[in-house]
């Protein structure tokens, strides 16, 4: 019965509303999550977390909302981004209420050293749609990297040209790459085959200068094009 709940990944869990955080808690359980402490404030989110990994029971993740009191502005992201500059394996699934590229622009301009835990962010609406959110949860939780695709295209609409060396075709596959999408989704979704996907992937990696020994090449090529803002 142990090594079950050890397996189990451990979550935190803040938001304001204590309807959705307890909507939350009760879907995860649900899912085979344990809940090992939820929180109202950004700050007693910020005490929580930190006292849980310097008592070395780090959990595995941080799912945050965005706005929370005390000051009820990005109070959520913030301690999030803290938290995550502090302690790069505790991995971070952010939600929002709104479209907010800016916000997301934050989370995934963070450094990401080697062995980093993941980093997520997605509008509220997407928790009704529960498979999607929970295979979501479990990427970041593994280390992935996930976008909403509202706020994958605000951003993509909102960033430089820093990635200019890239093709129309190959910023669509790293635009969907930082949907969270596989290889053969990508080729299903562009109508193309699954050895064109690889080679404008490979393609990528060459054009951001990612060697084939550097570690998570794909989750580095999504964090470079998802921290190119004005």
């Amino acid at each position: 019965m142990n090594d079950t709940n050890a397996a189990r990944p451990r979550l935190v869990v803040a938001d304001d509303s204590a309807l959705l955080r307890e909507g939350l808690v009760g879907l995860l359980q649900r899912q085979g999550f344990d809940i090992v402490a939820t929180e109202s404030r950004a700050d007693a989110v910020r005490q929580t977390v930190t006292a849980m990994i310097e008592s070395g029971d780090a959990p595995d993740c941080l799912l945050t909302d965005v706005r929370m009191p005390p000051t009820m502005s990005n109070d959520g992201l913030v301690t999030a981004l803290d938290l995550k500059t502090a302690h790069p394996r505790l991995s971070v699934m952010v939600l929002s209420q709104y479209v907010a590229p800016v916000y997301a622009q934050q989370l995934f301009a963070l450094p990401n050293p080697v062995e980093s835990g993941g980093s997520g962010y997605l509008l509220k609406d997407r928790v009704s749609q529960v498979v999607d959110f929970i295979d979501s949860l479990r990427l970041v939780i593994s280390g992935g990297v996930v976008i909403d695709p509202e706020v994958a295209r605000a951003m993509m609409m909102t960033s430089r040209s820093g990635l200019g060396e890239l093709t129309r075709r190959e910023l669509e596959v790293l635009e969907l790459m930082a949907r969270g999408e596989s290889n053969s989704q990508i080729a299903g979704r562009l109508v193309l085959s699954s050895a064109a996907v690889a080679k404008h992937v490979s393609n990528i990696f060459a054009k951001l200068g990612l060697a084939p020994d550097e570690e998570n090449r794909r989750v580095r090529a999504i964090l470079a094009f998802l921290s190119q803002s004005n």
